[in-house]
């Protein structure tokens, strides 16, 4: 079945053109065992996360008349742990629901700190005040992803430096005694992980991801300070001077989002290959061949990966071991044998 014979007459050529027009997203059996059937799948999932939060902070207030401004900083700890686990269906190109894969990620705050500038006013015992400043902390992401048997797992920790404003208010129930109120808004800025490859460098099975940490989250906490009056003689206001204290509270956000994608690649490189004939050319100028593999004495129809290289890139892939596959997904195409092509073209049951 040479390209000379699949050509030379009309009645055969309208054949070889239904079978090449067979191969597009038509549901059928898949190929040997050898090589994985034409499989891909996608997913995605996002989640935020609630935790407790709790922390030590000190400053330093000024005060003239009812205007009270100074500085402050604070570290806290958290479990600010937003993660999902997301089934990702993997399905027969045009067909059935093949098997589903799944994923495991989660994007994490552990702690924070904050160094803030204070102006508030205080009417008597009570102070209002506004705040902002700068924060900094640690974001961890992590994710695996699972499918056609194999994993791919991945990790990203970074320290941020980002920014914090917020509010609070505070009561002076001894001269040495503040009880106080507080909300923060933090934005430690976006955390990023991609990964992607074929988790065993010999086989075809293709995995990627992308995960992106949002870590912004809101803190609202109450809290207890030592107030130390200055040492300096003269008249002072009373929230003048240095404080010391602890609070708790609760925190939420941390939005994370992910996606993922899986393919059985075929091993399309020609070096792999043996008796390649050439069958006919589709429309979009990629050729069709029956050949055999090195390691196969069963006969396939499909593509070479270095031509579909120079017309579709996006869908070659070369693994660890230099060898090409062909995402098929990606062409409309489904690979198949030699006996299942004749099938679809001369309507042979098999």
């Amino acid at each position: 079945m040479g390209a000379v014979s699949c050509w030379g007459a009309t009645g055969m050529k309208t054949k070889i053109v239904a079978a090449l027009a067979a191969l597009f997203l038509i549901s059928g059996s898949t190929a040997h065992a050898q090589v994985p059937p034409n499989v891909t799948g996608a997913g995605a999932n996002s989640a935020s996360a609630t935790s407790w939060v709790a922390g030590i902070r000190a400053g330093n207030n000024w005060q003239n008349g009812s205007f009270v401004f100074g500085i402050e900083t604070d570290a806290q700890a958290t479990t600010l742990n937003s993660k999902f686990n997301t089934l990702i269906p993997l399905t027969v190109v045009g067909g059935p629901l093949f098997d589903t894969g799944t994923a495991m990620t989660k994007g994490e705050v552990e702690w924070y700190g904050t160094a803030r500038a204070r102006v508030g006013w205080a009417p008597g015992p009570w102070l209002l005040y506004a705040t902002g400043g700068l924060a900094y902390g640690t974001v961890d992401v992590s994710s695996t992803v699972t499918g056609f048997g194999v994993s791919l797992g991945s990790q990203n920790s970074e320290s941020r430096i980002g920014w914090v404003a917020g509010g609070g208010i505070e009561y002076l129930v001894r001269p040495n005694v503040i009880l106080s109120a507080a909300y923060q808004y933090v934005d430690l800025g976006t955390v990023s992980l991609a990964a992607s490859g074929f988790p065993i460098p010999t086989a075809t099975i293709f995995l990627s991801q992308n995960v992106n940490d949002h870590a912004h989250f809101q803190v609202a906490t109450i809290g207890v300070s030592w107030l130390f009056s200055p040492s300096d003689k003269g008249p002072h206001g009373a929230w003048e001077g240095e404080y010391i204290g602890a609070h708790a509270g609760g925190t939420w956000g941390n939005p994370t989002d992910a996606a993922y994608s899986g393919s059985a690649l075929f091993f399309s490189d020609i070096r792999l290959k043996r008796d390649i004939t050439l069958l006919g050319r589709l429309d979009d100028g990629l050729s069709l061949y029956s050949y055999r593999y090195l390691w196969s004495d069963t006969v396939y129809v499909g593509v070479m990966a270095q031509e579909v290289a120079v017309k579709m890139p996006n869908a070659v892939m070369m693994g660890d071991d230099g060898y090409l596959r062909v995402d098929y997904s990606k062409l409309g195409l489904r690979m198949r044998t030699l006996a299942e092509w004749e099938a679809l073209t001369y309507g042979i049951r098999l």
